[in-house]
């Protein structure tokens, strides 16, 4: 029963995905509900406060457990290691206004369908929550509760076609409507009351302190900063609504069963609508399959790519798997993705192109984009953490200086009111209430200084952790090497061996043939506004083809016969054609995942041939074994070590007759011949060489992450010094086998070699004695391509950590192997930045802690960071600039935290004697020296070299520790020898604030408003009357609140860290001007003995000779902290030597695996085989690899 229970309490949300939550049941009672209430009154609203910000406790003080099925309220709780909760109340959305509808018919025609299933009969009701923007329904059938806003994952690829290709009726498409929401994208504004209400407790307090004037200027200064904030959040939601601002209004064409075509609002569109597809520069407002015609899309707002990508129909498949199984990783080539821009539409013989609605609102590609900035990611940042400790170690002190403050004044006989005031005042005094916004101002600036350099963000709370990068894997093509592709040459495979080069030399075109027709057809290329575009590469190929793109309504086919087919037709410089043109009927665009692409063409005037062109590995597979070359390995490993991209070619010739135009794809791709390899020369950024060695000299690892073929990626590698020429590659190769054992795992030496006077040729060789004693003297790099990769992770998982720690070079990997390399690298206890320009790279930009997408737009789905400037320079830069902001964040922080205890301990030491500081006193200490400086101290810019070690990421370290609590003791024995030495002086008298006046002072002293409160002879008659007629004046008053003032300042410059991850601190000029005219305003108050001054002040005058005492005071402990600030704790050299002696070795995973290697002789085991045990057993268990559910993703990337 018990059991049972908790399986109907607690589900899982949205299981397997990035946002996978806990789900837990609960039903209000009304009693405790009633007891809560009374808690709030009797609290003065803080239990309120409290269960605002711990909603488990908000749902656990007014509910009860219960089964999901008859909840009211659930509690949601995130899956990561942040367990953030979470309350949302369950709704009802009811269905029986719809027209025609009844409890006892079904509501769709699929009675499998979610819609149906939700439905609650006869009440004619669905049971719903809506978590982050989306929404969720009770499926009674399945007992949990489902996303709504998504056609079901179950359908076939004949039933989309067959349920939803002739459109939904009225009525069912009501329905949708009611249980699935509006199919739009909106942006809230936080309300400006959430953010009065941090203020709300402290500003009480000070006017309950009669503190007016300082109430007042909290008052004014949270109305500028909820200004600036509002301001920040506004330009934020304009940047979205930019996003977003076309969505909600466009105008659709949709297909209504039995009606014909209707004009309506995207907000109208439900999942299962069918959607006309036409025009040109559409945007497209929801997710939808394409299920007739063509479409040209630009997805550069989603993946960062601005290359037009072809999208192609489902097809009617007899599979009776699901439709996105059975498109396997390619399926995303028949999907419209909300927020991508139609280029354009091409109908087929039953009319304009048709899309079925797959997704709407928030759950949209588009709707996810902004899903991800309104709720980012938290970040598991060591900064954070101990941020939280060190306010919960001040906290902890307040309640100690709490103690204090009750004790001091309740034993005075106060008044048990002021006694509570003065004990809460210590609150507000030691936790700064302005922290969070002095560190989140220094994110704000280096935000700033990215953006000046054409680096966007929508993460902020990145940056810190860019500053902690060690390692950042970088995609070949378009981010290493240029973006566009030479044709180097064509090598034609004929009766089964190749034949000779083929150069593209000035005016030499390609004869007529299969070679040429491949290379004219076999492409993504489309004609805009008379411009060809599309992939650089494709571009290049087609280009030496002399060939042209024309349009076929211009007349260029006949009678119509290709009217919606791509027509391309020799040009005048193409030589002899004995073919009319080539027009494509039908094409498979290139896919990552399949590393291939193919079209069906019909030659105008000649025969209907299948083209295909990819990897030479995965075209050759396609081909019969016997027109592959026997020299196909050797070729393509010679011109790949030579650093060219080699593509292979196919073809198959069709029967006359052949209806091929629905044949299944991989029908058309069997039993091809093999063509030959079209060679294309890769050329490295001018940038690229100088900024690895960069991230080489600040011992930054770099790694290739490639679709490339491994040989070609180890050569880029080595020629731009990823890999130094004195380094050894060794080639991992794994593959699966059949029987028993699984897998087999293999390490294989490269070398350079120059045969047949070729260089940079990569051969393997014997790995005996020689070879291992090659690698135990000069340093190795692993390379393995993404086949062997997924063999190692499911077979060898023991090996792969050590195969990551020296991994260099990863070829043919696919998005998703791209992701999982990302999170294994993050597993080791690295900080993994990832470099890429394209929609490959999307799951792997987003999976670590910094993506860095190369791109023209602002912001993308794609990754946190967006460079407009398409080069790997931006890397380092943003390394640069996370450390100055990680460095800024300590300084803030240290100085925040030393300011408050300064103020703390000098208002512990006047409370002694039942004194404190007054109202203007704080004021000018809040106001005007910390805000200031809050303000001015992160203006430091980043400094321009990497240097080989990072800055600390926790604050929980003893340098940082040491500091503080130093200075503490420095300010705290300042405080303290001035309080007691001012009483030592000849001239202190404790009653009488004037005896250390000169006599023209004593003499207008007299005759003010304070002359009454005192005798003949200047002295009280009693030390409370004293103390009311002076409020806050006293000597100890004066000195603890000048010495603590001026602490302030001097504190500031000497934790305000220059150099060598910030500008020197003389050239934040804005900074060094404050302190000197806050210093001057400071070193006038000592001076200034003027008594109006003094008087609004709370001061009192003292001999020169004091306050010059005061001066040679905080001189010395000023020399004194930055002398050990200097020589102490920014002394690297000496904390390297502390851990040497102490034996303190770094415990991140990859360092004590690193160490391990070192002692093992056996490693890499160059002259060997090793084989994977069977699955289960216990050596299997014994090497079971490590796991880190923090970083594990499911994500379904772009």
């Amino acid at each position: 029963m018990g059991e049972k229970f908790a399986r109907s309490h607690h589900a899982l949300l949205s299981q397997g995905e990035e946002n996978e939550m806990e789900l837990f049941g609960y039903r209000s009672q009304g009693c405790r509900r009633a007891l809560c209430i009374a808690g709030y009154v009797l609290s003065c609203g803080l239990l309120r406060l409290v269960f605002y910000w711990k909603p488990a406790w908000h749902v656990w003080a007014n509910c009860t457990p219960c089964s999901l099925g008859e909840a009211d309220v659930t509690l949601l709780r995130t899956t990561d290691e942040f367990q953030i909760y979470s309350r949302k109340t369950v709704t009802w959305v009811s269905v029986s206004a719809v027209n025609n509808f009844t409890s006892d018919c079904p509501v769709t025609a699929d009675e499998r369908s979610l819609v149906n299933r939700a439905i609650m009969k006869p009440e004619l009701k669905v049971r719903s929550i809506e978590v982050q923007k989306i929404r969720y329904v009770w499926n009674q059938s399945e007992q949990q509760f489902q996303r709504a806003g998504c056609l079901e994952d179950g359908h076939t690829c004949s039933d989309i076609h067959a349920k939803f290709g002739s459109g939904l009726s009225q009525e069912e498409r009501d329905i949708r409507r009611l249980v699935c929401g509006p199919n739009t994208i909106d942006v809230p504004v936080v309300p400006v009351w959430k953010l009065l209400v941090r203020e709300l407790f402290s500003v009480c307090l000070w006017f309950a302190e009669d503190y007016k004037e300082y109430a007042l200027a909290i008052i004014v200064m949270s109305l500028l900063s909820i200004a600036v904030t509002v301001y920040d959040l506004r330009q934020q939601s304009r940047k979205l609504h930019k996003l977003v601002e076309s969505h909600n209004s466009v105008r659709v064409t949709v297909c209504r069963k039995g009606e014909g075509f209707q004009e309506l609002e995207s907000s109208h569109l439900v999942p299962g609508d069918m959607l006309a597809v036409t025009g040109a520069k559409a945007l497209l407002p929801c997710d939808a399959i394409l299920l007739s015609g063509g479409c040209v899309v630009n997805e550069s707002t989603l993946t960062g790519e601005s290359i037009p990508v072809t999208k192609t129909p489902l097809p009617r498949s007899g599979d009776a798997r699901p439709w996105r199984t059975c498109c396997a990783e390619d399926y995303k080539r028949h999907v419209l993705f909300c927020g991508t821009e139609i280029v354009q539409s091409q109908a087929d013989g039953s009319g304009p192109a048709r899309a079925v609605v797959l997704r709407t609102g928030f759950n949209t590609a588009k709707g996810g984009l902004v899903r991800s900035i309104l709720y980012p990611k938290p970040m598991d940042f060591k900064l954070y953490r101990d941020a939280i400790r060190f306010l919960t170690c001040l906290v902890l002190l307040a309640m100690v200086g709490m103690v204090y403050a009750v004790c001091v004044f309740a034993l005075s006989g106060e008044a048990a009111g002021e006694v509570v005031k003065k004990a809460l005042d210590v609150i507000t005094i030691a936790v700064p209430p302005a922290l969070p916004a002095a560190l989140a101002t220094g994110v704000m600036y280096t935000q700033g200084r990215l953006k000046k350099k054409g680096i966007f963000c929508i993460s902020p709370q990145r940056i810190n952790v860019c500053g902690q990068l060690n390692l950042v894997c970088f995609d070949k093509t378009g981010t290493l090497t240029e973006d566009g592709l030479d044709l180097w040459g064509v090598i034609p495979s004929e009766a089964n061996s190749f034949q000779n080069v083929h150069r593209f030399a000035a005016g030499r075109s390609l004869s007529w043939g299969p070679v040429c027709g491949a290379m004219a057809s076999c492409h993504s290329l489309l004609l805009l506004d008379g411009k060809i575009q599309g992939d650089p590469l494709d571009l290049k190929m087609f280009e030496a083809t002399n060939w042209e793109l024309r349009e076929p309504r211009e007349g260029l086919v006949s009678e119509g016969q290709f009217a919606h087919a791509l027509v391309i037709k020799p040009g005048p410089n193409a030589g002899h054609v004995p073919v009319e043109g080539i027009a494509v009927l039908r094409q498979f665009p290139f896919s990552s995942a399949l590393q291939r692409m193919s079209v069906l063409a019909q030659e105008i005037g000649g025969e209907q041939r299948v083209f295909m062109k990819g990897a030479p590995e995965t075209v050759a597979k396609f081909c019969r074994p016997e027109t592959v070359p026997p020299s196909f390995g050797q070729e393509l490993q010679f011109h790949a070590a030579r650093g060219f991209r080699v593509i292979g070619l196919a073809h198959r010739t069709l029967p006359p007759g052949t209806q091929a135009a629905g044949s299944p794809r991989e029908e058309l791709e069997s039993d091809l011949t093999f063509l030959g390899l079209l060679i294309m020369e890769n050329r490295l950024k001018a940038e690229t060489k100088p900024v690895l060695e960069e991230l080489s000299a600040a011992r930054i690892r770099s790694v290739m992450v490639t679709g490339d073929n491994v040989q070609t990626a180890i050569t880029v590698a080595k020629n731009s010094g990823m890999i130094s020429p004195t380094s050894q590659v060794i080639l991992v190769e794994a593959n699966e086998r059949s029987g028993s054992p699984a897998a087999s795992i293999s390490w294989q030496l490269t070398e350079a070699s120059s045969p047949n006077g070729h260089g940079n040729l990569e051969t393997r060789i014997p790995v005996g004695g020689r070879g291992r004693a090659e690698v135990e003297r000069r340093s190795y790099h692993f390379a393995m391509s993404g086949r062997s990769y997924q063999v190692i992770t499911q077979h060898f998982g023991y090996l792969l950590p050590k195969l990551l720690l020296q991994g260099t070079v990863f070829a043919r990997m696919s998005p998703g192997q791209k992701s999982s390399l990302v999170e294994e690298f993050q597993k080791l206890g690295y900080f993994v930045g990832m470099c890429g320009d394209g929609a490959n790279d999307c799951g792997a930009l987003k999976v670590a802690h910094a993506g860095i997408s190369l791109s023209e737009q602002e912001a993308s789905v794609a990754s946190p960071f967006t460079s407009r400037t398409p080069s790997i320079a931006c890397v380092p830069e943003l390394i640069r600039q996370g450390r100055a902001a990680l460095v800024t964040s300590f300084c803030v922080f240290k100085y925040m935290a030393l300011y408050s205890t300064i103020q703390y301990l000098g208002v512990l030491l006047l409370y002694w004697q039942l004194n404190s500081f007054g109202n203007y006193q704080f004021l000018f200490q809040d106001l005007a020296i910390t805000t200031v400086i809050g303000i001015t101290m992160s203006l430091n810019g980043a400094y321009p070299k990497l240097v080989p070690y990072r800055p600390p990421s926790q604050l929980i370290s003893p340098p940082l520790l040491l500091s503080v609590v130093l200075n503490i003791l420095f300010s705290l024995a300042m405080q303290v020898f001035g309080f007691v030495m001012v009483q030592q002086q000849p001239w202190y008298a404790q009653h009488n604030i004037h005896s250390a006046c000169h006599p023209r002072n004593n003499s207008q002293v007299e005759n003010s408003s304070l002359a009454p409160a005192l005798g003949a002879n200047g002295t009280g008659n009693a030390a409370a009357g004293e103390v009311a007629a002076n409020g806050y004046k006293s000597y100890e008053n004066t000195t603890v609140w000048l010495l603590s003032t001026m602490n302030c300042l001097l504190v500031a410059l000497v934790f305000s860290k220059g150099k060598p991850f910030r500008q020197p601190v003389y050239t934040n000029y804005l900074f060094v001007l404050v302190l000197a005219v806050q210093l001057g305003v400071c070193i006038f108050l000592v001076f200034a003995d003027i008594d109006g001054l003094y008087s609004h002040m709370d001061l009192v005058c003292t001999p020169t000779s004091w306050r010059a005492s005061l001066l040679l005071m905080l001189l010395v402990t000023f020399a004194v902290s930055f002398v050990v600030e200097e020589a102490v704790i920014e002394n690297r050299a000496l904390w390297l030597l502390l851990k040497k002696w102490a034996r303190y070795q770094s415990q991140s995973p990859y360092k004590r695996l690193e160490r391990t290697l070192a002692q093992d002789s056996a490693w890499p085991p160059l002259n060997k085989t090793v084989f994977s045990e069977p699955r289960g057993s216990p050596g299997e268990a014994s090497k079971a690899a490590y796991g880190n559910p923090a970083f594990e993703s499911h994500e379904d990337v772009l």
